[in-house]
C-alpha cells in the first residue's frame, strides 16, 4: 500500500527537523567552552571585540543551522553583542537536546537487551524466568519512555527556534518599517493594476464596440445614399445585425469591467454565469457557507474570470475546472485547465492578477510545466 504524500512529508520534515536538532545538540559543546572562557576573556578590554567577533560566527551557524533544518528565516543583521547573550541560553538548549540525544540512544540498548531476554524466556534484566504479565509491562513501558523522547525532542526544538526569534528576530521598529514599505509597495501595486484595468477598457472598447459602431453608422449611410429599395432593406438588415454584435460586444466589456450579479446575488452566481458565457467547457465547484465580503468576492471573480480568458486564448484547453472554498486560511479559489502548459505568473494577464491579489494581503500562486495541467491559486484572507 503506497504511503500518502502528506505523510512522507511529514516523515520528510520530521527526519530533517531532528537531524538539525542533533546538529545543535553537538555544536553546544562549542558553544558551551566558548561562553565559559570566552565570558572569562571578555575581563581583558583588548580581547572584547575578537570573542564578540567570534560569538556572531558561532550565532550565524545555529542561524544558518535553523534556516536549513527547520525553514526559519531570521535576520541577518544583528550586533555582535546580541549574538554573545544569545550563546549563553542556546548552548542550554543544546545541551538539553544532547541529554535528551543520549538518553535515547540507551533506552534503545536497553529496549534491544531487554527484548532478547524475553526472547530467552528470562524476566527483564535476567537472573530469573519471565513471568506472563513481563512482556506487557516492558511493552507499556516502552511506549511511555518513547511518547517522553518525542515529547522531549519536540520541546526542544520548539525552545531552539523561539530562542532564535527571540534574538535574530526583527524588533518592533523593524516590523513596522516592513509593514510601512509593504503597504507602500500595495498601493503601488493597487495604481498599476487600476492603469492595467483602465487601458483594457479602452482598449476592448476601441477594438471591439467602436469599430463596430463605425461599421454601423457606415450601413446606415450607405442604405441613405441608395435609390435602389431592396439594397437599402439588405443595408438595415445588416446595419440591425451589426447593432446587435455592438451590443454584445458593449455586454461583454461591462461584464469584464464589474459583473452586477456579483452585487445583486454574489460570488456562486457570477462565477455561474462566467462558466456559461466560457468557449471553453467548464466545471465549476463552490462551497461557500457565507458570503464573502464584497472586496474578497470581486478579486476572487477577477482572478477566476482573468483566468478563464487566458486560458481560452493560449492553453489549448478542453477543459477548465473553478473551485472556490472557505478554509482556516481565508478564500481560495484554483482554476485548472488541461491545455499545453508554460503559463508565467509575470506574464501580461497574471502578473495584474498577482499585484490585484497582493493588495488584498493574498497570496498567488502559479504551477504550469510545460505540456500542463494550469493550476492558478488564489488564497485571500477573510476574517
Amino acid at each position: 500500500m503506497p504511503v500518502p504524500a502528506a505523510t512522507r512529508r511529514y516523515l520528510r520534515k520530521a527526519l530533517r527537523g531532528t537531524l538539525g536538532l542533533a546538529i545543535g545538540a553537538m555544536t553546544a559543546f562549542a558553544e558551551f567552552f566558548y561562553v565559559l572562557f570566552g565570558g572569562l576573556a571578555l575581563t581583558i578590554p583588548a580581547l572584547r571585540e575578537p570573542v564578540f567577533a567570534g560569538a556572531h560566527v558561532l550565532s550565524e551557524v545555529e542561524r544558518q543551522r535553523l534556516e536549513k533544518y527547520f525553514g526559519d528565516r531570521n535576520t541577518i543583521l544583528y550586533d555582535e553583542r546580541r549574538a554573545m547573550v544569545y550563546l549563553i541560553p542556546r548552548c542550554v538548549v543544546g545541551l538539553l537536546s544532547a541529554g535528551i540525544f543520549v538518553m535515547i540512544l540507551l533506552g534503545t540498548g536497553s529496549g534491544v537487551i531487554i527484548t532478547y531476554q524475553l526472547f530467552n524466556g528470562q524476566s527483564p534484566g535476567g537472573g530469573a524466568p519471565a513471568d506472563w504479565y513481563d512482556p506487557i509491562t516492558t511493552a507499556l513501558f516502552g511506549a511511555l519512555l518513547i511518547f517522553l523522547s518525542l515529547q522531549g525532542l519536540l520541546g526542544a526544538a520548539t525552545l531552539d527556534r523561539k530562542l532564535a526569534r527571540r534574538f535574530f528576530g526583527p524588533s518592533k521598529q523593524e516590523k513596522l518599517r516592513r509593514r510601512v514599505s509593504a503597504l507602500a509597495t500595495s498601493r503601488a501595486e493597487v495604481v498599476e493594476a487600476v492603469n492595467g484595468e483602465r487601458r483594457r477598457i479602452e482598449r476592448d472598447l476601441h477594438d471591439g464596440v467602436q469599430q463596430r459602431l463605425v461599421a454601423l453608422g457606415m450601413l446606415l449611410g450607405r442604405a441613405r445614399r441608395t435609390g435602389d429599395p431592396d439594397h437599402a432593406s439588405d443595408l438595415l438588415r445588416q446595419a440591425h445585425e451589426e447593432s446587435q454584435r455592438a451590443l454584445e460586444d458593449l455586454r461583454e466589456v461591462s461584464w469584464r469591467v464589474y459583473p452586477i450579479a456579483l452585487d445583486s446575488d454574489g460570488l456562486h452566481p457570477a462565477l455561474e454565469a462566467l462558466a456559461e458565457r466560457s468557449g471553453v467547457p467548464v466545471h465549476l465547484r463552490v462551497d461557500l457557507p457565507e458570503r464573502p465580503p464584497a472586496a474578497i468576492e470581486t478579486v476572487v471573480y477577477f482572478v477566476a474570470s482573468e483566468a478563464v480568458t487566458n486560458t481560452i486564448k493560449h492553453a489549448a484547453a478542453s477543459r477548465i475546472d473553478i473551485e472556490a472554498e472557505r478554509d482556516e486560511v481565508g478564500v481560495r479559489v484554483r482554476i485548472t485547465d488541461d491545455g499545453v502548459g508554460g503559463a508565467l505568473a509575470s506574464g501580461g494577464g497574471l502578473s495584474g492578477l498577482a499585484r490585484r491579489v497582493a493588495a488584498a494581503d493574498g497570496r498567488f500562486i502559479v504551477r504550469s510545466p510545460p505540456g500542463g495541467p494550469t493550476v492558478v491559486t488564489a488564497v485571500l484572507p477573510c476574517g
